[in-house]
């Protein structure tokens, strides 16, 4: 196992080196390693150019004094700017808040700590702050109680003054505590002047010795672009609620001057049960060092290490349980993952939970295992990113993958001691995963989302096409490979498990709840019109032959006895097969919003899935029935969802289909029936309780079921 390690090992030294021959060289030649982002990269990656934003002067009073800032009469966060001296560095830090407004209202302290600096207190002319001295030197924790005394803020924002401050740094600190209610403490993500990362929150070993974590890196990789729990967060840059502040006591004075009180603070918070997090989208120049220097031996800095045997003295018992040996900290470790298990789901993109019914279900999920409190690594095997759909992962606290990162059997291997399963989506990517996952001993669910070779042998069937039949042929023998190498396998329907079962009896197979769903209310009445709707997505074979069949086979059926009915077409991907469609009475709709979504779901009056061939649940058929939508569909469109045919129309052929329509459009009392039986289906079936058991339970994670319910 040793030499393998080493092995591995080597391959990724090697492999870095092709990577990044600049930084190896100078590595070598012992030279400073150039790690700062190039601009448009990182624009690209969502990650501000720290070069184009940050100031290239120094302010004076007269000119802060002119810009255009709106002081809050009625704060919601009070930004507290502990400073001794240097004017230089404080107006370089209120120009960069000026110049990146949040939407919150705001107030700012600037507390000086009586520098005998005969400039910094120019800033008392400047309106939009107030300005605060000490009688006499208080140091930075005296400084900043005291300011925080004469907060009205509900929060309270510590930054120093030798930072400056990216555009949507304080909104996305708010947004921490607004999307999860646990949190008591945040910080940002700490870069240097040059770009390169100084701090993406920090880690605490044993012996009390801090790392802050990604130091000198490259901040835009992925493991620093998630939200997540740490040991502490940087006094240089934190929120917190200033009723938690006070009751806490403030910083303790017992670290003055300065040093490791934001470290003791940030225990405190976690011993009165809320929790410290780094948030990566609020980024923050920070000129390290400007106040008290970095020799360790003399001055305020020399107070590092006696506040570190402080500090060990007091948390010595929280310190020999919950916190590591010094080192380079594993991935419990910076995630701070304690006993919670570790995921690591594997798909071929970043789920798009607006354009198909397999992403709607990943992403789903992986949520719900991230809000049971699993920590949970997403690996795209496209290694693409889009702040459109990895932007809400990462801020659920998922870590993704993308870009130039190591293999995945490197990483795997890498991790493996901190990785308690891996959750595998789909025939074509699991083949390309499963073995090696599996040869490092890592146990692997498979999750099929359908029997795809069913499905495929079906179109086969309808559409006589052989290329297709063999196609079924060969993923059939791909399927059952999986089933028997994987730990366990999850597919969404009795049926589908009984396959399994049937062909593979050896197989763990088990059925889990693919969608959580929000069901409507009865709906008081019938709409007016007599709007048909089909939703789908149409890069999906079977949807693109059900769209064609349901215009030009079963709609005139329709047209013929409710010359009024018109058809809705609305998916993503419509292809030119299925827009050639648009006429008259079809109406095709491409990619939607939610909300849009849910207008046409509100006023059309029948949903019409004619399915030919599928295998599993459909979306599109169980979201029809959450949405009180009376439903019409064929036995395909009905697989997997039992005893179906008692709530909704269930035919096999044109006419019978279009019978099922014409009484829908034709008969309120019917509609009215229909819709509430529909509903409570759908509820009884597709709640967040029910998937989120099913899954908890399939993953052998049940010790979660408690934790978030």
């Amino acid at each position: 196992m040793r030499r393998n390690q080493q092995v591995g090992q080597l391959r990724s030294n090697l492999r870095w080196i092709v990577r990044h021959p600049r930084r190896a060289l100078a590595r070598l030649l012992g030279l400073p390693e150039d790690r700062r982002p190039h601009p448009a990269r990182a624009a690209a990656q969502g990650f501000p150019d720290v070069v184009a934003w940050r100031s290239r002067k120094d302010w004076t009073p007269t000119e802060l004094a002119a810009l255009p800032v709106a002081a809050g009469q009625d704060p919601l966060v009070s930004i507290i700017i502990p400073t001794y001296g240097h004017l230089d560095y404080t107006g370089r830090c209120l120009a960069s808040i000026a110049r990146a407004p949040s939407a919150a209202s705001v107030e700012i302290i600037v507390a000086e700590d009586a520098s005998g600096d005969p400039e910094i207190g120019g800033l008392r002319q400047v309106p939009w702050l107030t300005y605060l001295e000490n009688p006499e030197n208080r140091g930075f924790v005296g400084s900043c109680n005291r300011a925080a005394e004469r907060a009205a803020g509900k929060y309270l924002c510590f930054l120093n003054n030798d930072t400056e401050v990216a555009p949507g740094w304080l909104d996305a600190l708010l947004g921490t505590f607004a999307h999860d209610e646990g949190v008591g403490l945040a910080g940002a993500r700490l870069v240097y002047p040059d770009g390169v990362l100084q701090e993406a929150g920090g880690v605490v070993f044993r012996d009390g010795g801090g790392w802050n974590f990604g130091r000198g890196d490259d901040p835009r990789k992925p493991v620093y672009g998630y939200l997540r729990e740490t040991d502490y967060c940087s006094g240089a840059c934190l929120l917190i609620e200033r009723q938690l502040f006070e009751r806490l006591g403030g910083f303790d004075p017992l670290y003055a001057p300065a040093y490791y009180e934001d470290t003791d603070l940030a225990f405190r918070v976690r011993q009165a049960g809320r929790k410290v997090v780094y948030q990566p989208r609020a980024v923050v120049v920070h000129h390290e060092g400007v106040s008290n220097g970095r020799d360790l031996t003399t001055g305020v800095k020399a107070y590092q290490e006696i506040n570190r045997r402080k500090f060990v003295e007091r948390w010595r018992g929280v310190l020999a349980v919950e916190q590591a040996a010094a080192g380079p900290p594993g991935l419990k470790a910076r995630d701070r993952a304690g006993e919670r298990p570790v995921v690591l789901v594997i798909d071929h993109y970043l789920p798009e939970p607006d354009r198909d019914a397999g992403s709607r279900c990943v992403f789903q999920i992986v949520s719900l295992l991230s809000e049971a409190g699993a920590v949970v690594k997403f690996w795209p095997q496209n290694q693409r990113y889009s702040e459109a759909y990895g932007g809400p992962l990462e801020r659920l606290g998922v870590e993704l993958f993308h870009g130039p990162s190591p293999s995945l059997a490197d990483w795997a291997r890498e991790h493996r001691a901190d990785i308690d399963l891996a959750l595998v989506s789909r025939p074509d990517v699991a083949k390309a995963v499963i073995d090696h996952l599996k040869g490092d001993g890592l146990p692997v669910y498979y999750l099929g989302h359908d029997i795809h070779f069913q499905r495929m042998a079906a179109e086969a069937r309808v559409t006589g096409d052989a290329e297709v039949a063999r196609a079924a042929t060969a993923m059939e023998a791909l399927e059952r490979r999986l089933w028997r190498t994987a730990n366990r396998v999850l597919y969404f329907s009795a049926e589908e498990v009984g396959a399994v079962r049937a062909l593979e009896p050896g197989v763990d197979a088990r059925v889990v709840v693919p969608y959580a769903l929000p069901c409507t209310e009865h709906r008081a009445g019938a709409p007016t019109g007599a709007d048909i709707l089909f939703v789908a997505g149409f890069a999906h074979p079977p949807n693109v032959d059900a769209a064609h069949w349901l215009a030009t086979a079963i709609l005139p059926l329709i047209l013929a006895r409710v010359p009024a009915a018109r058809l809705i077409l609305v998916g993503s991907h419509p292809n030119p097969r299925v827009r050639a469609l648009a006429g008259e009475r079809i109406i095709v709709i491409g990619q939607v919003s939610a909300a849009e979504l849910a207008s046409h779901y509100a006023s059309a009056r029948v949903a019409l899935v004619p399915l030919r061939f599928g295998a599993g649940v459909k979306l599109k058929v169980a979201e029809a029935l959450a949405q009180g939508l009376p439903l019409v569909t064929t036995p395909v469109g009905a697989q997997g969802l039992p005893d179906l045919a008692k709530v909704a129309s269930v035919a096999d052929d044109a006419a019978g289909l279009a019978e099922a329509v014409v009484q829908l459009l034709t008969d309120d009392a019917l509609w009215r029936q229909r819709a509430c039986a529909q509903a409570d289906y759908a509820r009884d079936r597709f709640s967040a309780a029910a998937m989120r058991a099913s899954i908890l339970s399939a993953l052998d994670l049940d010790r979660l079921a408690a934790r978030g319910a």
